[in-house]
């Protein structure tokens, strides 16, 4: 999407990820919403995974970038959207993500006004769903995940649905994650390899709508649990919490070698 005068006053530039795989309506709400932004994107990026359904043609009659990722899985379509990236910010919903209307100019403020900033996440708020399975999703599910997988890797994990980064923070870790795997949590696999120099700041009010579609079977929810299973030991002992802080400390001691951005 090109830069209209007015947006060019910014002092970082963002680009917007969004996998998606046969997704079609989804995707149609959460582009409608990127297109009231206050902050507009400078670009958006929809990484089609082999859909068989509208979503590249919705995509592409918005007039935003479409990438295609032949190698199935969120983990595959997700690297290729951040590889394809020209943002000084890469900033990440999933195809069902709603964002509010100031989402990417609190982005752009958090980033700008603390330049230290690496890596931002914020939770979601689930919809399609009754009251009481939208506050177990939110206060067990995502909040639960912040909490546990904050204690086990010893930061806070990133919410997929929900984050942004500098492009820097994806040079540098890009060859490390498992993104070829179409069987673990992208989010997951990638906040294991963060190192202390790359920290995750949760904001906690930056929020997104996201579907309830996790919870609307117990197979799907028993996919997720599965996944982060395998996520965290498939691997091991590579893959365990203190190998993993171990070798995040070794990538934060100086002259240790980082790819460059």
């Amino acid at each position: 999407m090109r830069s209209s005068p007015e947006e060019l006053h910014h002092a970082v530039t963002i680009s917007v990820v969004i996998p998606v795989f046969n997704d079609a309506d989804f995707l149609r709400t959460c582009l409608r919403a990127l297109a009231q932004q206050r902050r507009p994107a400078d670009e958006i990026i929809v990484v089609d995974n082999n859909s068989t359904d509208a979503s590249a043609a919705i995509a592409r009659a918005a007039g935003v970038r479409v990438v295609t990722e032949p190698l199935q899985g969120i983990w595959p379509a997700a690297a290729a959207g951040y590889d394809a990236a020209a943002g000084d910010i890469i900033a990440r919903l999933d195809a069902d993500s709603v964002p509010p209307v100031d989402w990417l100019a609190r982005i752009e403020d958090r980033f700008t006004r603390l330049p230290d900033t690496a890596v931002l996440t914020g939770p979601g708020d689930f919809y399609g769903s009754g009251p009481i399975t939208a506050w177990l999703g939110g206060h067990v599910y995502i909040g639960g995940y912040f909490v546990w997988m904050g204690l086990w890797i010893g930061h806070y994990p990133l919410f997929g649905s929900n984050f942004a980064m500098r492009k820097q923070v994806w040079a540098a870790n890009r060859d490390a994650v498992r993104r070829t795997r179409s069987d673990v949590h992208d989010d997951l696999d990638f906040s294991m390899q963060l190192s202390r120099a790359e920290p995750v700041a949760l904001d906690r009010t930056l929020r997104v709508a996201i579907s309830a579609r996790p919870f609307e079977t117990p197979r799907g929810l028993g996919k997720r649990i599965r996944w982060a299973g395998r996520t965290l030991f498939a691997g091991w002992p590579a893959y365990s919490p203190w190998r993993i802080r171990r070798a995040a400390r070794r990538r934060d001691q100086p002259g240790a070698h980082r790819p460059r951005s």
